[in-house]
């Protein structure tokens, strides 16, 4: 591709992680994207389970069995002369080391939000993530069609706890039973609320923002009340600002029902018109590389094992930053420095995947790996050294012991830890001397989905064993004495052999600097 060819292909990218507290919606409306993008004919919602009509975008078995997203899922299609990659990031807390890590694979997050129960913790952490790296942010209010708060104290939510400011693109008219449409003041018109299946109706509004007279909804109440609100915020709230919206400043909010479809198709025409192209990323070095640079590079931001059950492989995830991936190109990876050919390279539908012959900055492509990979690696091609930073880690607060129920299967329990732990959700410890498992993990659910993914993906039921929560800190080799470990500060080694004690609570650590005061301790490696 030439340099003209390699600019107008980044120029039609989009590329963005939906954020959301649970049961917000986000899977939902990651649904009706792609019915839009005419990759599924028809939406299949979480709720639907009993139908066996799965979201797309959930394609993990526990996923579909429990009816949450444990794991971000990446989802490509082209709407309007622009191609689109989404990732669907899981809501739940304790998978939220996923979510920062994709969060930083995107150029923009669209923040969803039950319109019943206002911004929720999760949101707000996700939020704040979104804020740290100034990217654009843009809010869809969801579930109009059920009851909901007002929509003034919503929009004064945003303000106030998250600190940016709201700018409405359109107004609900009504909720619940009684909801009318949208006062769209963005595109100058009513979005009338009817059934999907009737089609998109829009009335539009004279150049002073009225209905024409012999409207019938002119003269509703609801209506009334609703273009009396979009008045006031119109002569007393923000103004639109492009520059703030770019710099994750201000967020342009818009109200719909993802489940009924409604506002959403709205919703994607503005974000596209707004949302940034890839932009340039900065490396270790300080300086920064643009997209469209002749140099291709790239880094892994997940690892996901057994994809596709049958072939028992993983994928390592990775976000184009610069240039264009060519089928069978050879790159380095700048951790090793050795040379590695990407020949088996996909792109991604949730649970389909296709191979692919070019991807250019902004891309999501999977490569096949065969333990190759760790999260946070850079790819790039050129002599010319190549990194970006280091990804966030969570140091773990829950721990458990972890056996082999059936000692026979030794085999297949090491693989399955092995490739389990590559995914970055879980981490692996080995106890100093006797070289037992140990797992720590941000959150309880995290066990879960492991134990179930062993026994389901590779045959190997597990035993459990809590250790509870405890105060990881590492030790330099140099200072370590085996002496020094006890029943209430564990030694361990982290799987680069560097070790660590696994403190009982604050006080056992306070008792261990007290009796070793020159050794020193640190949160993270």
């Amino acid at each position: 591709m030439n340099k003209h060819g390699l600019q107008a292909a980044v120029a039609k990218r989009r590329t963005f992680a939906i954020i959301s507290h649970p049961d917000a919606g986000k899977t939902t409306i990651t649904e009706q994207l792609l019915l839009f993008g005419g990759i599924v004919r028809e939406a299949g919602t979480v709720k639907a389970r009993k139908s066996g009509n799965f979201a797309k975008s959930d394609w993990m078995e526990i996923e579909q069995k429990r009816g949450i997203s444990v794991t971000s899922s990446v989802m490509q299609f082209d709407y309007d002369d622009k191609r689109i990659n989404i990732l669907d990031t899981p809501g739940h807390e304790d998978f939220s080391e996923d979510t920062y890590r994709t969060l930083m694979a995107v150029d923009s997050a669209v923040m969803v939000i039950d319109a019943a129960k206002g911004i929720e913790p999760q949101t707000k952490k996700l939020f704040q993530i979104c804020k740290m790296r100034g990217i654009p942010i843009f809010t869809f209010m969801n579930k109009l069609d059920r009851d909901s708060r007002a929509p003034m104290e919503l929009v004064a939510q945003l303000e106030e706890v998250l600190g940016i400011e709201a700018y409405p693109m359109n107004w609900p008219i009504g909720s619940g039973r009684i909801f009318r449409g949208l006062y769209d003041r963005y595109n100058h018109r009513v979005e009338v609320f009817q059934p999907a299946t009737a089609g998109r109706v829009f009335k539009k509004l004279t150049p002073d923002g009225q209905l024409e007279n012999d409207d019938e909804l002119a003269s509703d109440e609801i209506y009334q009340e609703a273009k009396e609100e979009m008045d006031l915020i119109s002569e007393a709230g923000n103004q639109f600002d492009a520059q703030k919206i770019a710099q994750g400043q201000q967020t342009p909010v818009f109200f719909g029902s993802a489940l009924v479809n409604f506002g959403v198709q709205t919703f994607l025409d503005a974000y596209l018109e707004m949302a940034p192209a890839p932009g340039p990323h900065q490396t270790t070095t300080a300086t920064e590389i643009e997209p469209t640079a002749e140099q291709f590079s790239a880094f892994i931001f997940k690892i996901q094992a057994n994809m596709n059950p049958h072939h028992r492989d993983r994928i390592a995830f990775a976000r184009i930053c610069s240039g264009e991936f060519v089928k069978g190109m050879d790159v380095t990876l700048s951790r090793t420095e050795k040379s590695v050919r990407l020949s088996n390279v996909t792109e991604f539908m949730a649970n389909t995947r296709e191979n692919v012959e070019s991807a250019v900055a902004g891309d999501i492509i999977g490569l096949y790996d065969t333990g190759n990979f760790q999260i946070g690696d850079t790819i790039h091609t050129g002599k010319a050294a190549l990194a970006y930073p280091k990804l966030p880690q969570f140091t773990p607060e829950l721990f458990m012991r972890v056996s082999p129920k059936n000692v026979m299967k030794q085999k297949s329990f090491h693989k399955g830890i092995q490739q389990l732990v590559q995914e970055g959700a879980i981490q692996l410890y080995t106890t100093y001397l006797t070289n037992q498992y140990i797992l720590g993990a941000v959150g309880q659910l995290q066990f879960e989905v492991f134990k179930f993914r062993m026994k389901n993906e590779y045959n190997s039921d597990v035993l459990l064993e809590p250790l509870g929560h405890k105060t990881a800190r590492w030790i330099d080799p140099e200072q370590l004495d085996e002496k020094m470990s006890s029943a209430r500060n564990i030694l361990v080694k982290d799987r680069n052999g560097a070790p660590l004690f696994l403190f009982e609570n604050k006080f056992a650590e306070r008792w261990f600097q007290d009796k070793y005061p020159d050794v020193q301790l640190t949160s993270k490696l």
